[in-house]
């Protein structure tokens, strides 16, 4: 039987001038194998394929044909033993594996693996792009699996109707703590901030596919992705002491996502945030800022206590300080992890309000937004989104921020950037201040 451990650090400058009340701390959670973790080997998965099959796919049918021809590579490679499904998506949710009209889902064998992969080869199209359907017949087939891994891969062309615009955000709340979403968008007819609405709320990425050519590497990177995940229910406790309140609780790496509004819960002091399913190898990091009562030079306090839930099980545990010191040397002090993070944050902010002064015409704003996010971006070695802003604005100089925006760059190209906004890199590892758990 193998097991995960693991374990919860926490970064950050304790030292606050006289006056402050905000408390910054970067929690760095790891997961690696190891004796006396979390059994991992009994964990049912599911993987759910959700494919747009709306007239729009034909249009042209390269999009479509390649869909179909990348679900059924992803069935093939399905190992056995995991529960899966396809469902096919238009104005209405379909369930076309298995079939037989009830919800349901298949183990894959041999058998299971031909059949799933002959009905994705020829997956009907028709109709407009409702995407509520899909994600409640979603919700209706994994549902019934409680504790189990249940992961999906939605695919779409296209924005979403205007008659689902209502029930849109409605089925992304019911399917919140359901399953977890990944999403991709082929071609650049679909919108970046519907997809986003979906993975932030479900816990998963959104990318887009430029290329239909793409689809099957992207289909199978997913699956990849999927399998290797084993802890289902993995989430961040946060207690505050009475006077104090959490401002936010955002993961920053590998991806940005703000956990706030997420939180649930437990008293009037704690609240759980889900992270969702982790693999037995993976780190990812969480930046907690806690506004806290103001203290006197020399006073001590605990502004925060983090725990991190396995299931029903606290696995460890890591300690937010706070201590008031009238020595500048020490206040001032930048913890390089805070830092790092707060200026990934910004960089993702920049993009975005860039990019949205370019649509507006606002070149004079778009040019400031995105300089900044071309120097960010290089400070902090963020090479990837460091490419694709270069596939918007044409760069004189890195360090500076000195750029010009392309005046002809491509809707994808913009697309991109967008997806790429809230992909972080991870700071290099320094030790953490010992925790006392």
């Amino acid at each position: 039987m193998t097991s995960t451990v693991f374990s919860a650090s926490v970064f950050q400058n304790e030292f606050l001038p006289e006056g402050t009340t905000e408390v910054n701390a970067v929690v760095t959670v790891t997961a690696a194998g190891g004796d006396g973790g979390v059994a991992v080997s009994d964990v049912e998965k599911i993987v759910l394929l959700i494919v747009d099959v709306s007239t729009s796919m034909e249009q042209p049918r390269t999009k479509i044909n390649a869909a179909r021809k990348a679900a059924a590579a992803a069935c093939e490679a399905m190992p056995d033993g995991v529960l899966f499904g396809i469902v096919a998506g238009g104005d209405h949710a379909a369930q076309a594996y298995p079939p037989g009209g009830e919800t349901s889902l298949a183990r894959a064998d041999d058998q299971t693996r031909a059949e799933a992969a002959a009905v994705a080869r020829s997956l009907p199209t028709g109709g407009g792009t409702e995407i509520s359907k899909w994600l409640d017949l979603a919700r209706e087939i994994v549902e019934p699996y409680e504790g189990a891994i249940r992961l999906a891969y939605l695919l779409t062309d296209g924005e979403n109707n205007d008659n689902d615009r209502n029930e849109f955000p409605r089925a992304i709340a019911r399917a919140t703590g359901v399953f977890q979403c990944d999403a991709r968008g082929v071609g650049e007819s679909w919108r970046v901030s519907e997809l986003r609405q979906i993975t932030s709320a479900l816990l998963g990425e959104v990318e887009v596919i430029s290329d239909p050519s793409a689809m099957e590497a992207d289909f199978l990177d997913f699956l990849d992705q999927a399998i290797g995940k084993t802890v289902a229910d993995v989430k961040l406790r946060m207690w505050a002491p009475k006077g104090s309140t959490v401002r936010f609780v955002r993961q920053v790496a590998p991806t940005i996502d703000d956990l706030t509004p997420k939180a649930q819960p437990v008293d009037a002091l704690t609240n759980t945030y889900p992270t969702g399913a982790w693999s037995g190898d993976e780190s990812r990091d969480y930046h907690v800022c806690v506004d806290v009562p103001v203290g006197n030079v020399g006073d001590e306090k605990l502004a925060a206590r983090v725990s991190l839930l396995v299931g029903a099980d606290a696995v460890s545990q890591g300690l937010v300080r706070a201590v008031w010191t009238d020595d500048t040397a020490l206040s001032t002090r930048i913890n390089a992890q805070v830092a790092h993070y707060t200026g990934q944050a910004e960089l993702a902010q920049v993009i975005q309000e860039g990019l949205q002064a370019r649509k507006d015409g606002d070149i004079d704003t778009a040019t400031i937004k995105l300089g900044r996010a071309v120097q960010l971006a290089a400070e902090s070695g963020n090479d990837g989104t460091l490419r694709v802003l270069r596939g918007v604005v044409d760069v004189e100089d890195e360090a500076s921020g000195t750029i010009r925006v392309k005046r002809d760059a491509g809707k994808l190209a913009e697309m991109e950037l967008d997806t790429r906004s809230t992909r972080t890199v991870q700071v290099k590892r320094a030790t953490p201040a010992p925790e006392g758990n």
